[in-house]
Formats: C-alpha cells, sequence, structure tokens
C-alpha cells in the first residue's frame, strides 16, 4: 500500500505534467510537489515562545545543532534535513539562496543572517549528517505567542496558511501549560493540514515537564498526570493523539553527556548525604562557593546549565544506584526524560504513515494548482486523485483514534480499547494491531485476524447497530483487511460487502437466490456509506 500510493500519486502528478507541459511556471510547481513526494516526512516542532522546541530537537537528533537563545536565527524557520556533508543555506524572500559558513560555538551551531533581518528571511535549511535524518526532516519554528507578532505570524503563515495546504505533514506541539492560544494554533493546523477531512496528525509534548514539580525527583510523574489531564480535556482531545511528558534539558544533555560531566556528577553523588542533600536544594545553593566538594563552582554552573537541577539531582541518585560508566548514565537518563516514549510514537503514528501522510500533503497543493490554473483534459488527473483518495484508509484510522479521544466511540468499552488498538493506537504491526506477541507464528496471526474479522462483521450486521456504530465497524473491518493482506491471508478473508466498500461498488453477481432479499438491503445501505464517501471525497483527497 505504502509503495503504491506513492507510485500512484508519481502517475497522477505525470499526467498533470502532460497537460500542463508547456507552462513552465506549473511544471516547476509540480517537479517540487514530486520533491516533497519522495523526501523524508515533514515534522514541525511548534509551540509557545520558550517552551523549549530547539532544546527538544536537539535532543532529537543527539547533536547540539540548534540555537537555544534568543537571537535573530531563532525568529526564523529553519529546516534539518540529512545531507551527506554539513551545508547551511539561508533563503532570502528576495535574491538567491546563499551558502553560509558554519561555525560552532559551544557545541552549537552559530547562525547569522548575513546581514538581513528576520523579516527578509523565507527559511534556513541546514544538511547534517545523522542518520535519524534520512527517514525524516525536523523543522524548528519560531515561538507562537511572541511579543513581536511578526515572528508569532511567521509560523502561523508556514503551519497554517490561510489560503493553501500546511507545509509540515505532522507536528510536534510543545506547551508548558494549556492555553487558549495552543488550541487556536493546533485547530488551524488541523484544518489546513487536513481540510474537511479533519484528520489529526499532532502530538502534544508537556514539555520542561522536569519543572512541574519543582525539580524534585519525582517530577516527571506529577507531569505524567497533568498529561493525561490534558488528554482527556475536552479542547485538545480532538486536537492531539497524545500528550507525552518530556524534560527535553536533560534528554538533550543526556544524549550529550560528556566523560568529564560524568566525572563531576559521579564526585557530587559520592559526598555524604547531608552535603549533598545542602548542595542539592536549589539552583542558587547549587552555584554558590562551597567547600563540600572539590568540584569547582564553574562547572557546578556548567552541569546547570546542560542538565538543571532536576538533571544533577536525577544522575546523582542514578549513579548511587549503581549506575558505573558514562553510557549507562546516559542511557537511563534519556529513558527517564521522556524522549523514548516520544519518538516511539512519532514511529509509531507518523513514520509507518508517512506515505499517505506525505501523499495527502502533496494532492492537496496540486488540488490548488488545479484551481489556480484550470485546463481541459484534467479528467484523468482528478480521477486518479479521487482513486487514491478512496484507497487511503490510514487518514480514516487517524480520525477514529482522535474521535476515541474526544468523544469516544458507540461501542462497549472492551470493543472501543479493540477498535483503538486495531485501528493502529498502539502501533502498526500487525501483531501490535492484533493484540499478539511479536514472537506470534503467522498461523497464530492469521487464526486471530480471522477470530476479529468474524467479529466486527457481527457487530456490523446486528439489527441494533446505529450508523455511528456501522461506520466505526466498517473502518476497523479495512484495518483488519489490511492486516490480513499484510499476513498473507486477504483473498480468503475478504467478503463481497469488504471488497466493495474498499474498492469500487460491487455488482451482487453470483449471489444465492436465497439469500438475495437481504442482499439487496444489504446493498442499499452499502450504497448510501459509498455515496457519503463519495461526497467526502470530492471535498478533500483522501479522505
Amino acid at each position: 500500500m505504502r509503495a503504491d500510493v506513492i507510485a500512484d500519486t508519481d502517475a497522477v502528478l505525470a499526467a498533470a505534467g502532460e497537460v500542463y507541459r508547456r507552462d513552465s511556471a506549473v511544471l516547476a510547481g509540480l517537479d517540487q510537489l514530486r520533491t516533497r513526494l519522495h523526501e523524508p516526512l515533514r515534522l514541525a516542532l511548534a509551540g509557545m515562545v520558550k517552551a523549549g522546541k530547539s532544546t527538544l530537537l536537539n535532543a532529537m537528533l543527539g547533536e547540539q545543532i540548534a540555537p537555544t537563545d534568543t537571537g535573530e536565527c531563532t525568529r526564523v524557520v529553519t529546516w534539518y534535513r540529512y545531507s551527506a556533508t554539513p551545508t547551511i543555506t539561508m533563503h532570502p524572500r528576495v535574491g538567491a539562496p546563499r551558502r553560509m559558513p558554519i561555525r560552532r560555538a559551544g557545541g552549537r551551531l552559530v547562525l547569522t543572517l548575513d546581514g538581513l533581518t528576520a523579516e527578509e528571511v523565507g527559511w534556513i535549511d541546514i544538511g547534517w549528517p545523522l542518520d535519524g535524518l534520512k527517514s525524516v526532516i525536523l523543522i524548528d519554528t519560531p515561538g507562537i505567542g511572541s511579543l513581536s507578532v511578526d515572528t508569532s505570524s511567521r509560523t502561523e503563515s508556514f503551519l497554517t496558511p490561510d489560503s493553501s495546504p500546511s507545509t509540515a505533514d505532522a507536528v510536534v506541539y510543545l506547551m508548558r501549560h494549556l492555553h487558549g492560544a495552543d488550541v487556536h494554533f493546533l485547530e488551524a493546523f488541523r484544518d489546513t493540514a487536513a481540510g474537511t477531512a479533519q484528520t489529526v496528525c499532532a502530538v502534544g509534548v508537556l514539555s520542561r515537564s522536569d519543572e512541574i514539580g519543582s525539580g524534585r525527583i519525582d517530577s516527571l510523574l506529577s507531569a505524567g498526570r497533568v498529561a493525561q489531564r490534558y488528554e482527556r480535556d475536552g479542547d485538545l482531545a480532538s486536537l492531539v493523539l497524545r500528550v507525552v511528558p518530556v524534560a527535553g534539558l536533560l534528554a538533550e544533555g543526556a544524549r550529550t553527556l560528556r566523560e568529564s560531566e560524568y566525572i563531576a556528577l559521579r564526585e557530587l553523588a559520592g559526598l555524604a548525604r547531608d552535603d549533598r542533600e545542602k548542595l542539592l536544594v536549589s539552583a542558587d545553593r547549587f552555584t554558590r562557593p562551597s567547600t563540600t566538594t572539590t568540584v569547582s563552582t564553574s562547572v557546578r554552573e556548567d552541569l546547570l546549565d546542560r542538565f538543571g537541577i532536576f538533571g544533577v539531582r536525577l544522575a546523582t541518585a542514578l549513579i548511587r544506584g549503581g549506575v558505573r560508566t558514562s553510557s549507562e548514565l546516559s542511557d537511563q537518563m534519556v529513558q527517564q526524560s521522556g524522549l523514548i516514549e516520544l519518538q516511539e510514537f512519532v514511529d509509531a503514528q507518523f513514520r509507518t504513515r508517512a506515505a499517505v501522510l506525505k501523499t495527502r500533503g502533496v494532492l492537496l497543493e496540486l488540488q490548488q494548482l488545479l484551481r489556480t490554473h484550470p485546463r481541459d483534459g484534467l479528467d484523468e488527473v482528478h480521477a486518479g486523485i479521487e482513486r487514491i483518495a478512496m484507497a487511503a484508509h490510514t487518514l480514516r484510522e487517524l480520525d477514529l483514534l482522535a474521535r476515541a479521544r474526544s468523544d469516544g466511540l458507540p461501542l462497549s468499552d472492551a470493543d472501543a480499547a479493540e477498535a483503538q488498538r486495531i485501528a493502529g493506537g498502539d502501533g502498526t504491526a500487525a501483531h501490535t494491531r492484533l493484540g499478539l506477541s511479536a514472537d506470534a507464528d503467522p498461523d497464530a496471526l492469521q487464526r486471530s485476524v480471522r477470530e476479529r474479522i468474524d467479529h466486527w462483521r457481527r457487530l456490523r450486521e446486528s439489527p441494533t447497530a446505529e450508523r455511528a456504530t456501522i461506520d466505526v465497524c466498517q473502518t476497523i473491518l479495512r484495518s483488519l483487511d489490511e492486516i490480513a493482506s499484510e499476513i498473507g491471508a486477504g483473498r480468503s478473508l475478504r467478503s463481497p460487502a469488504d471488497i466493495m466498500l474498499a474498492s469500487s461498488p460491487g455488482d451482487g453477481s453470483g449471489e444465492d437466490a436465497g439469500e438475495q432479499t437481504e442482499q439487496d438491503k444489504r446493498r442499499l445501505r452499502r450504497k448510501k456509506r459509498w455515496n457519503r464517501l463519495t461526497a467526502l471525497t470530492q471535498r478533500h483527497p483522501l479522505r
């Protein structure tokens, strides 16, 4: 399916290219869409000012690249993509792109605007030889809610433009507290990224979560409870698929931990308990001159800057608990930071769906191009868009997951939980969707998918099933059908009804005469659902 949707979209772009073969401006736009289709997923980091976006980005990269100060460069949208050699290219709003020198200070890149103001720069493109960037493009955006209206508007116009689709495929949205501005931005992103489909492609991050408990060793537990409360918030629940608490500074420091820092932390961990607790009672006390430790004031200031008081407390506790090497300390601190949970969620919900998410963005932009430059002979292009739309089941799964969190599903608690799992709420691997272990053998997978298909068909065909229930069942059956196809059991498990709804209206040929009346009734119901799906498709691609 992933390869097919890319190939199908390529074919649609090629068909459009034939129609516009004498229009150089449109052909250039089609080339840009083709590039977007074949490049990695675009994942933007957004949030209010000082939410910790650049710090989290560095943690995700595993290297201190993104500047975290308040200079001019942090007021410009900055792209981070894979490159075999480091490159920095600035794209002014007027004039040709400029290659910029690569300078670092304290490990971080030093970015300058070459005499331009932030308002005069479109974006900065950074290519860096990191394996993590081979499968995703990370986009750092200026803070929303800045005192500078221009700074906020750059992020809003980039991610939530008024008259065009969003440039990003998905968003990691950072928040320290839930504000009305957060909800407003996420609503706008949902609408511009998915149009009338209302698909949710955002994950919330409760950032700087170590500060929620005033830096106490149990701060992340408190942050976890706050994140769960935000997940249930009526305004936020339908806008993000999850809220993950992350201590970004801890994660960044842990992923870039130096041996000298480990040695200093080990010495602090070895202090007598009373001395250690007095030293770590506050950030101010930690950086005062002290005779209780040989770790100098300047080194302690650096540790505080790199890890925060929570990170220092956690590191010393882990060392006292048995950590013996810097690499072991790094691993355990990263695990405690919440970064792994966020990365696993992004992998499970966005990267595994990258083909369809990219295709959605490309087709939205293509539709806008067709409206702006109307031509005769576009029937094949429109038909191709519609075919891809009907096959893009991934977005319906994301929609179901969002509705499950915001409004609940019209099912029993057990069936609702199973529906979310089958739709990919815990991951998109076949065994995960079926609730089996990773080492489940093919027979167990096929047996399980048969049982689940039978169960969801019974729910769908129940005389008491309401319309909303039937719609959910149909989505889950389509997911199960794709699972069956993936594990090699698809052909024998699909019923005529499932085939029709997954592709095109059936004609009912070959039906047994004794079942004709009931089949006619079912066909009529399915035809109505098909018409409704077709109407939705005409409004918006991939939905």
